[in-house]
């Protein structure tokens, strides 16, 4: 059973309860309140106690499991459902977010169409080129927090909008985390393909960082692409990290933009 947690005082750290202050051991003294019980209920999330699409407990029983008023828990679950990391429903309660939520599904792919918006398009027609096991280099590992010469799985895919061809991407994941995972899988999943990271890999994306610059088609990529040899494409290299910003997913993609352009709102 789990034991409540003591909170001295606005800016106090958290304290009691078995492991209660495991997922803050940075968290300075001066932390405020509602950051403490965001990091405690991320924790939760880290570990799996609440899987996505589940719903967490209401603020009033985490309120009397973390011994903080009501108000507290409130802003920490703002935050958290600002960062896309919950979502709530009205009526029904605070659910953990998951890829497969409409509002999210195009959360990391920012090329859009010129006449449309994200999705408008409906699904991008998947084309599995590769799927298979290989060593890490040197700028894979440097990426994905591992050692030179680590097995990764690496994917080759061509998605496609109505027909034409529009984005290939080279995916590098780490092979201990996603074992199982095959061509067949990749294109017979219905949904977001993050969506199927977290459903059966139970790996949640939450976050990611992405460098851009124009590289022009070469090296087979213009076939892939169907377009001329030195075509302007836009590059796109992505970062994907899921809980305790710990990367799981390394993302080169090239863009056709003759039809489509980056799309990103900045606050």
């Amino acid at each position: 059973m789990r034991r409540p947690l003591s909170i001295h005082s606005e800016t106090s750290s958290v304290g009691g309860g078995m492991g209660a202050t495991e997922g803050l051991a940075q968290t300075p003294a001066f932390s405020p309140l509602y950051q403490q019980i965001k990091g405690l209920i991320l924790q939760s999330l880290r570990v799996g106690e609440w899987k996505p699409g589940e719903a967490i407990p209401s603020e009033m029983e985490l309120a009397v499991r973390f011994r903080v008023s009501q108000g507290t828990v409130r802003k920490a679950i703002d935050e958290l459902a600002a960062e896309n990391l919950v979502v709530r429903r009205q009526g029904k309660g605070t659910f953990v977010a998951t890829h497969s939520e409409q509002h999210v599904q195009f959360r990391f792919l920012k090329l859009v169409p010129d006449s449309g918006t994200p999705g408008s398009e409906g699904p991008a027609q998947r084309d599995i080129i590769e799927c298979r096991r290989a060593r890490a280099s040197s700028d894979v590992a440097r990426a994905l927090a591992l050692r030179s010469g680590d097995t990764v799985l690496q994917i080759r895919r061509v998605l496609s909008f109505g027909g034409t061809p529009t984005i290939l991407e080279d995916i590098w994941l780490p092979a201990a985390s996603f074992k199982g995972l095959t061509a067949e899988r990749l294109a017979n999943f219905q949904g977001p393909t993050y969506a199927l990271f977290e459903t059966e890999f139970n790996v949640r994306m939450v976050r990611a960082e992405e460098k851009l610059r124009a590289e022009p088609a070469g090296e087979g990529r213009e076939k892939l692409l169907k377009v001329e040899h030195g075509t302007p494409l836009l590059s796109v290299e992505r970062i994907a990290y899921t809980y305790k910003d710990v990367p799981m997913e390394l993302r080169r993609g090239y863009y056709r933009t003759d039809t489509h352009h980056y799309h990103n709102t900045l606050s």
